[in-house]
């Protein structure tokens, strides 16, 4: 809650202060991938293992408000992210979604992004909301050292024969 209370009061924006630094500091910022017009990272603050960040460049704040091929970008990213942690996490599902506004819990509420958390069968449901306990049981670097080749390999989108189904 105080990072959700801090970014409020925020006089920069994540999403745009961190691909705005020099690509070498990717991994500084957990940033996987930058796309034409959006990019990939990792949430410093997850709720399971593996919570990654997908956003435009364009600082904007909901979904409607941007343009057609860049809502198509983020989908292409999200559709590559999924495949990514299936292949390197194996988790049994996944949440997909954004928190549009402070009232949804938005952390940064001007500028649109999706957020992906893995999930597996019995790991930590409601703890992070019940008991303001994170469960994770992975550094963060070492997640991201595990996922970063996956999000490096050409063709950046798998086929669909590379899915794992159930």
């Amino acid at each position: 809650m105080n990072y959700i209370k801090s970014a409020d009061t925020a006089p920069s924006c994540i999403f745009c202060d961190k691909p705005g630094m020099s690509r070498s500091r990717d991994k500084e910022s957990y940033i996987f991938h930058r796309g034409q017009r959006a990019f990939v990272m990792m949430n410093i603050y997850p709720y399971a293992n593996g919570h990654l960040l997908i956003a435009p460049y364009l600082h904007l704040p909901s979904l409607e408000d941007l343009p057609a091929i860049v809502s198509h970008d983020l989908m292409d990213l999200t559709r590559h992210s999924l495949a990514v942690l299936r292949a390197t996490l194996a988790p049994d599902g996944f949440n997909v979604g954004m928190n549009l506004g402070h009232a949804a819990g938005a952390g940064v509420k001007s500028h649109v992004h999706l957020h992906i958390v893995p999930r597996w069968k019995g790991d930590s449901n409601f703890m992070p909301i019940l008991a303001e306990t994170l469960v994770v049981p992975e550094h963060l670097n070492t997640t991201y050292n595990k996922l970063l080749p996956y999000f490096r390999r050409k063709p950046f989108m798998p086929s669909p024969k590379t899915r794992k189904t159930s």
